[in-house]
């Protein structure tokens, strides 16, 4: 049995345009609002509540993560949430992490059948960040759904008490009764903001082993005996499957990332999370989806993620039995 180890893809973070994390431009990143996916069928507040505090959790990470040869997961992506309460973070306990899948197929009511533009939009006006194009409202504080307005000025919307509390002693208690002198957007508790961008790990080549000179005459005399098989009607039939839009498809898709299997500490640096004592913390996040991506419409569909954390050998010596 002939096995290829699996390709490991590893992300970096990096400053980006506020345009280049829009829904539109199918991102990866890390903080900020979610840029959701499908415009239909988000979260319940009560699906991200966290499960040891039940305070709201925060959204941490999103990657693009589309199945290639899958019309149904034409585009997919894999959304991570979190609880911000450090006493949340017991061993090896995931009830503090929510993980959920969306996929749409390339023909939907909500993107363009052709990649986005690699151009910034010359629309230059401000995303809005309390609606999606469906209707759905956003809470202002987290940016998911948000039903709950404020019952004085009714101009913004939360998930729930909670957040409402947060937003009127940051700001709305001197914004509520004049709309007009809001100068704040940005709130207090999302994580900041970052492109996730990706690339494979360079393998190590034992350049001992390989006859370069040898490979290319060999890829050469390849290429060679397939071209010189096909007849010129061959050629133009091929040609008129590849057709434009895919190529530039295609093209697009190599620029993002697979699917997120693992999340190291290291983001938690980058965070500012990251400190001695009671903080949030992970040894490692793994993501585990449907293998099959399977077919559940425009809803958001709860996946699993395993929490491992690091025990120090000092903790063993004092509890032989943990």
């Amino acid at each position: 049995m002939n096995s290829t180890p699996p390709e490991v893809v590893l992300g970096f973070l990096e400053e980006a345009k506020h345009w280049r994390l829009l829904p539109p431009q199918f991102p990866s990143k890390v903080g900020g609002r979610p840029a959701w996916l499908s415009q239909r069928n988000l979260p319940s507040p009560h699906e991200l509540e966290c499960e040891v505090c039940r305070l709201p959790m925060a959204f941490l990470l999103q990657v693009y993560a589309p199945i290639f040869g899958l019309e149904r997961s034409f585009h997919r992506t894999v959304f991570v949430f979190c609880c911000k309460t450090d006493k949340c973070y017991t061993c090896n306990n995931n009830s503090c992490i929510k993980v959920f899948r969306s996929q749409l197929p390339r023909r939907n009511e909500f993107y363009p059948f052709n990649p986005p533009p690699e151009e910034e939009p010359t629309d230059n006006s401000e995303a809005d960040h309390s609606m999606l194009l469906s209707g759905l409202k956003l809470c202002w504080v987290c940016g998911c759904l948000g039903n709950k307005a404020c019952s004085r000025c009714h101009m913004v919307t939360y998930c729930g008490k909670h957040h409402q509390t947060v937003h009127w002693k940051h700001t709305h208690k001197k914004e509520c009764s004049s709309p007009e002198t809001t100068t704040i957007k940005t709130s207090p508790f999302l994580f900041r903001e970052y492109e996730l961008v990706t690339e494979p790990e360079e393998e190590e080549v034992d350049e001992a082993e390989i006859d370069t000179t040898v490979v290319e005459e060999e890829r050469s005399a390849l290429h060679s005996s397939i071209v010189g098989s096909l007849t010129e009607a061959d050629l133009e039939e091929v040609a008129m499957h590849e057709t434009e839009d895919n190529k530039v498809f295609q093209q697009f898709k190599k620029k993002i990332a697979s699917e997120p299997h693992q999340v190291m500490p290291q983001l938690l640096n980058s965070l500012s999370v990251d400190s001695m004592g009671m903080s949030i913390d992970w040894g490692t996040l793994a993501v585990y989806t449907c293998s099959v991506s399977c077919n559940q419409g425009d809803r958001y569909i709860s996946e699993f993620i395993w929490k491992q954390d690091f025990i120090s050998e000092h903790i063993h010596s004092e509890n032989p039995h943990v």
